[in-house]
């Protein structure tokens, strides 16, 4: 086991080699596939070898043995979320993101009695995981305006995580006092000259700052950390999700009190959006979700509603844990829809009770509610229904 203490992940990072870590994915045998697929614990190198393309003819003894295992720890259950964009304001300059500062749309920040409308069409959907997204505009979507409106927001759902700009400890820490339970936080591309082509403004420059701040939540004791990449980013889709692999096993042997979750975002169309560098077609993230579901049987895997109605419901019975539905991507976009304003085109634009139905026919139990917050934070309880 590697030990990790006392380095950041930045430190890690630098002893991995991308063009190295890509031959060795490619170089991957059907003797190194079947000794992953037959391992008792799946290594970092069994998971080279289960993404690599020698792994694609295995599919479906790979999916097996993903659904087995996350029927053993999850059961039947998948968990609801929605996203609830506060504003689009940004501060960057990103070649592939709809809220990007150059990009000429109209801008718009919730105010307290917008966010007690988009909470109430929230709560009427049925919806009690919330997950708070902003632009990354420190200085009208920072801190200030976390602590004015997150304390009113808890009060409705019963966890609360954040997709905003990186903080600093000490932040996070206050967060969860008033009320944060998580956390997701994307690294976009783990190759960092690919990250300097698409990052062109603002603070998101920082390769590393946004690298260390899954470290940053480990160290304030959040609760539940999210990792991916934006897969089309850079040019091996493969060594992105390796990367991603490693940030995982760093974290949880290091921050180990935390829980995990890894998603696995595709480029979707969005206004000034660029074209995939790699294609990650829909086999291919298959592969590439039960080889994470193999790898670490216990964390989440989610998917979103970028993917399209019959890859979601194919997909989720084999190995997801969360999925998100009826997605709004744009402030005030549940309570009064304003197409113009999102951040990127959904794709499975099912209501959620649609999303429940199809679920509920494959054999699967959504799960609305799984705690009760009255109960305290660690006390889980079996709320299933509305």
């Amino acid at each position: 086991m590697d030990k990790f203490q006392g380095i950041g992940f930045q430190q890690h990072w630098e002893t991995l080699d991308w063009d190295d870590l890509s031959l060795r994915i490619n170089s991957k045998t059907p003797a190194d596939v079947e000794r992953a697929l037959n391992a008792s614990h799946v290594s970092r190198e069994d998971f080279m070898a289960l993404i690599s393309p020698a792994a694609l003819p295995y599919l479906e003894p790979m999916a097996q043995k993903a659904q087995q295992l996350t029927r053993q720890r999850f059961g039947n259950t998948v968990s609801f979320f929605a996203p609830l964009y506060l504003s689009n304001l940004c501060a960057n300059d990103c070649t592939y993101c709809g809220f990007s500062m150059s990009n000429k749309l109209k801008r718009k920040t919730l105010d307290a009695l917008e966010i007690a409308r988009e909470c109430d069409a929230l709560n009427a959907l049925g919806f009690k995981h919330l997950l708070l997204v902003t632009g990354e505009h420190s200085a009208r979507v920072g801190m200030d305006y976390f602590r004015r409106h997150i304390p009113a927001i808890r009060q409705q759902f019963s966890s609360l995580m954040m997709e905003v700009q990186p903080l600093a400890q000490e932040e996070y820490g206050e967060l969860k006092a008033l009320g944060l339970d998580g956390v997701l936080v994307y690294q976009e591309t783990y190759h960092a000259p690919t990250y300097a082509l698409h990052h062109l403004r603002g603070k998101k420059q920082d390769f590393f700052w946004r690298l260390e701040t899954p470290d940053r939540l480990g160290r304030a004791g959040i609760d539940k950390i999210g990792l991916g990449a934006l897969f089309g980013l850079s040019n091996n889709w493969r060594t992105d999700s390796y990367m991603v692999a490693e940030h995982l096993f760093y974290l949880q042997q290091t921050y180990w009190q935390s829980r995990y979750s890894v998603a696995f975002p595709r480029l979707r169309p969005c206004a000034g959006g660029i074209q995939p560098a790699s294609i990650l077609n829909e086999k291919q993230l298959v592969q590439l979700i039960c080889a994470f579901r193999l790898f670490a049987p216990d964390i989440e895997l989610s998917l979103s509603t970028r993917e399209s109605p019959d890859f979601r419901d194919h997909v989720v019975p084999v190995a997801i844990t969360t999925v998100s539905a009826g997605s709004k991507t744009q402030p005030g976009g549940y309570a009064d829809e304003k197409a113009e304003l999102e951040q990127f085109s959904p794709h499975d634009n099912r209501t959620p009770a649609s999303v429940a139905a199809a679920l509920i026919d494959a054999g699967l139990q959504p799960v609305w509610k799984d705690w009760d917050m009255h109960f305290g934070r660690n006390s889980p309880c079996n709320f299933y229904g509305k």
